[in-house]
């Protein structure tokens, strides 16, 4: 069974009308017909004290990068203030972006770098997960 992801975008923030819709199905690298076919589940996590760093997605986990991988990340939170900033490589941390109260984001990884996060607050929910191939295929 094949997993699609799908994209609605729909804005009047400029007075023109925007809507923009895109799908696509996760193929296994190198594949046009094979989906995807390893999942982690969706893990929910909630912060009791602000986090800095901290690693949700190993690179370790994803180490062979001849494969495809997909994350998905959500500050599950409704209100407030709280983010969500999303790092690639906590060594460096080169930040990817924020996630305020409902943002998630969703991108390609090719496990060579940890994705981490640092909260800025107490009490925030974050919820994330990955989707890969298995690497005896």
């Amino acid at each position: 069974m094949a997993t699609t992801a799908t994209l609605t975008l729909s804005s009047d923030i400029t007075g023109d009308a925007t809507s923009i819709s895109s799908s696509t199905t996760l193929y296994k690298a190198d594949s046009n017909v094979t989906p995807l076919d390893q999942y982690t589940g969706v893990n929910t996590v909630v912060y009791a004290t602000a986090q800095t760093a901290e690693a949700i997605v190993l690179a370790a986990d994803y180490a062979d990068t001849s494969v495809a991988h997909k994350v998905y990340i959500r500050n599950a939170n409704t209100s407030g203030t709280e983010f969500v900033t999303i790092e690639i490589d906590s060594s460096a941390n080169e930040n990817l972006g924020r996630l305020y109260p409902g943002d998630w984001a969703f991108f390609p990884y090719d496990g060579t770098l940890d994705v981490d996060i640092d909260t800025s607050g107490a009490n925030v929910t974050v919820e994330f997960a990955v989707l890969s191939q298995s690497v005896a295929s």
